[in-house]
């Protein structure tokens, strides 16, 4: 099963003028992510589900990403602060074997996780995406990052 963890995109600033689950997409964020989303489809990431955070500058990059690729989104409390090893295992234990899961969350879970499922201790940038490769039989979940790509990555692969 292949993981795609990405980090939402830029944001409002958190300063306490807006309620944090309620902080938005800059105007900046959205034209990076319209990036970001562009270079997905150019380089065949399909995932079989997206499962976003329900705080809304997590829901509004699930969107960009979603529509850009023909997907629709699941905003799940899984996948929000609390996210971790666990809500994985729960979001995904009814999935194919071949399933690709793409969870947009975020800091510091994301790094987190991924440091659970693989050992790599990383740091999820704003608008990030790690791959995480898993064998979802084996029980406990395990797996390799196989890679992860920062924003600039994605302006390189764009139109």
């Amino acid at each position: 099963m292949k993981l795609y963890l990405v980090r939402h995109g830029k944001a409002q600033a958190a300063d306490g003028t807006v309620e944090d689950s309620q902080r938005q997409l800059t105007p900046d964020g959205r034209k990076r992510l319209e990036t970001e989303a562009q270079a997905l489809t150019r380089i065949g990431i399909n995932p079989t589900h997206i499962f976003s955070s329900p705080r809304v500058r997590a829901r509004q990059t699930a969107e960009i990403i979603a529509n850009a690729l023909h997907k629709t989104v699941e905003v799940r409390e899984e996948v929000n602060y609390d996210f971790d090893v666990k809500a994985i295992a729960t979001l995904i234990k009814d999935l194919p074997d071949d399933a690709e899961v793409m969870f947009v969350g975020h800091e510091p879970t994301m790094s987190d996780a991924i440091f659970k499922l693989t050992g790599a201790d990383v740091v999820m940038k704003v608008g990030s995406l790690a791959r995480i490769d898993i064998d979802s039989s084996q029980g406990d979940l395990h797996g390799q990052l196989i890679w992860l790509l920062a924003p600039r990555v994605f302006d390189g692969l764009a139109d």
